[in-house]
C-alpha cells in the first residue's frame, strides 16, 4: 500500500512538473499592443514573441508563428515589476505575533537567511501579483546587521520554487543621527542627555567598523588557511561582502547618516546601496559620484522638518534621476511592507506628477530595480534573451483605474485571483436587502 501511495505520488509530482515545463517551452505571441520595453522606447502596434521561457523578439509587424496567438487590441505590455525592499511572505497579519517572522534575536546576525523563511501560502502573494509585481527582494529586519536578502518569484509551490537567488544583499541598519531635545524633568526616567545621545551613537558606529573589520580579517584568514581551520558559521556569511563579490545594504533615511554611511563604504571600497533614503536627495550629487544606487521608499512621507516644502518626498525621485542616481521605487519593510506592495506604482504616478519622465517612473519599478538587484541580465525589460516575465494591463501602471489583465513568469501564465477578488466574487452575490417577509432574491 505504501508503495502504491509513493508511485502514485511520483507520477502526480512528474505530471506537474512535465505539465509546467510544457506550459513554459509553449511559444507565444501577443500582438499588436503598446509595448513597453523599459530599457528603449514605447512600440505601438508592437509585438512580443516567446520561446521556451525567453523572448525571442520584440518589435512591430511580427508574422511569426506561435502555438498561442494573443491579440492584445491595444492593451499595454509591460515588464514584470520588481519590489526591491520588502517583508512579502515573511509577514501576514502585523496584529498577530504568529505571523511575523521579519526579526532575528540580536545584533549582528549576518548568517540569518531570509529566503527560507518565507511562506509560499502568504495571501499577500497573490495580491501583489495581481497589481503586476512578479519579483521581490525579501529583507531580514532587526539589530545592526539585520541577516542576508534573498530574490523571489511570485509564483511557487515551495520556497525552493519561489527562490530566485538566496544571497542578494546583507543589510546594515546605519544609526541614526538625530537628537532627542525634548526637555524633561529631571529623575531617572528621563531620557539621555544630547552627550550621552552622540557618544551612543559613535560607539555604534565604532562597532560596525569593527565587525567588519574583523569580518575582514577572518576572509584573509581564510584564504591562507590550511585544512584545520576552524569554521564560524556568521564569518563565512559576511565571505562574500567583505570580498566585494555581492552588495551591502545600508538602511539610512536622515541625511548625515546617508553621507555617513556612503563615506563609510567608499573609503572601505564595498559595494553599497542606500535603502530607504528618505533626505538622499540632499546628497544627490555625492552618491552620484560614487555610483551608489538609492531604493527610495518616502514618496508619501511626510516631510520631517518643518522647513521643507510639501512636495519634497513627491519630488525626490526626479531629482534624483536629474542627478544621475540610479533609483528604484519600494514600500519599505515597516508593518504595511508587505500589504502595500500593490500600490508602489501610485508612488511612482505620484512622482510622475512631480517631474518624473514617464519612462523614469516605469524604469523605477522595472529596470532600475533589475539593475540594483544585479539581475538586469535576466529581467527588468522586454529585451531578446531575456526572461519572458511580463503582464498585460487595459491602461498604464501608473493609472489607478488600469487592471493587469494576464501576467507570466519565465513563460508560464499565472492565476491572478487573490483573497480580494474571492471575497469580491462572495458578496457581490450576497443577497440584497429585502422587506420583512418577502422573498430573498439573489444580486445578479
Amino acid at each position: 500500500m505504501n508503495h502504491l501511495l509513493s508511485s502514485l505520488a511520483l507520477a502526480l509530482v512528474l505530471g506537474l512538473v512535465s505539465a509546467q515545463s510544457a506550459a513554459r517551452a509553449a511559444s507565444l505571441l501577443l500582438k499588436d499592443g503598446w509595448i513597453f520595453t523599459a530599457s528603449g522606447p514605447v512600440l505601438t502596434n508592437g509585438s512580443v514573441l516567446v520561446r521556451d521561457g525567453r523572448i525571442e523578439k520584440v518589435g512591430a509587424g511580427l508574422t511569426d508563428t506561435a502555438d498561442t496567438v494573443v491579440d492584445l487590441r491595444g492593451q499595454r505590455v509591460f515588464p514584470g515589476l520588481i519590489a526591491p525592499t520588502t517583508v512579502l511572505g515573511l509577514l501576514e497579519i502585523d496584529a498577530v505575533r504568529a505571523t511575523r517572522d521579519t526579526t532575528e534575536v540580536g545584533q549582528y546576525t549576518p548568517d540569518v537567511a531570509s529566503w527560507i523563511a518565507v511562506n509560499p501560502d502568504s495571501e499577500l502573494i497573490p495580491v501583489a501579483r495581481a497589481n503586476g509585481y512578479t519579483h521581490a527582494q525579501v529583507v531580514p529586519s532587526g539589530g545592526t546587521v539585520s541577516g542576508v536578502s534573498g530574490l523571489i518569484q511570485l509564483d511557487g509551490w515551495t520556497i525552493e520554487d519561489l527562490t530566485v537567488d538566496k544571497t542578494v544583499a546583507l543589510h546594515l541598519r546605519w544609526p541614526g543621527f538625530g537628537l532627542d531635545t525634548t526637555p524633561r524633568p529631571p529623575g531617572k526616567d528621563s531620557s539621555p542627555s544630547l552627550e550621552d545621545q552622540v557618544r551612543d551613537r559613535d560607539r555604534k558606529l565604532r562597532e560596525i567598523d569593527t565587525f567588519f573589520t574583523e569580518a575582514t580579517a577572518y576572509s584573509e584568514a581564510r584564504k591562507a588557511s590550511g585544512p584545520g581551520f576552524r569554521v564560524v558559521p556568521a564569518w563565512e556569511a559576511m565571505l562574500p561582502f567583505v570580498r566585494r563579490e555581492r552588495p551591502l545594504w545600508i538602511h539610512a533615511d536622515e541625511a548625515r547618516a546617508i553621507r555617513s554611511a556612503a563615506e563609510w563604504a567608499v573609503r572601505r571600497n564595498y559595494r553599497a546601496v542606500i535603502a530607504g533614503g528618505r533626505d538622499a536627495v540632499r546628497e544627490a550629487a555625492y552618491l552620484a559620484e560614487h555610483r551608489i544606487p538609492v531604493v527610495f521608499e518616502h514618496v508619501f512621507t511626510q516631510p520631517a522638518r518643518d522647513t521643507d516644502p510639501y512636495d519634497m518626498h513627491y519630488a525626490a525621485p526626479a531629482a534624483l534621476a536629474k542627478a544621475g542616481v540610479l533609483f528604484a521605487l519600494s514600500e519599505g519593510t515597516d508593518q504595511f511592507g508587505a500589504s502595500n506592495i500593490r500600490n508602489i506604482p501610485y508612488a511612482a504616478a505620484q512622482a510622475r506628477a512631480f517631474g518624473l519622465s514617464h519612462e523614469e517612473a516605469v524604469r523605477g519599478l522595472t529596470l532600475n530595480a533589475a539593475k540594483i538587484l544585479g539581475v538586469s541580465d535576466r529581467l527588468g525589460s522586454l529585451e531578446p534573451g531575456k526572461d519572458a516575465t511580463l503582464f498585460v494591463a487595459d491602461g498604464d501602471v501608473l493609472d489607478l483605474r488600469a487592471n493587469v489583465r494576464r501576467l507570466w513568469i519565465r513563460g508560464r501564465e499565472v492565476d491572478l485571483s487573490s483573497r480580494h477578488t474571492r471575497l469580491y466574487d462572495r458578496y457581490r452575490k450576497r443577497p440584497a436587502p429585502t422587506v420583512p417577509g418577502a422573498p430573498v432574491k439573489p444580486t445578479p
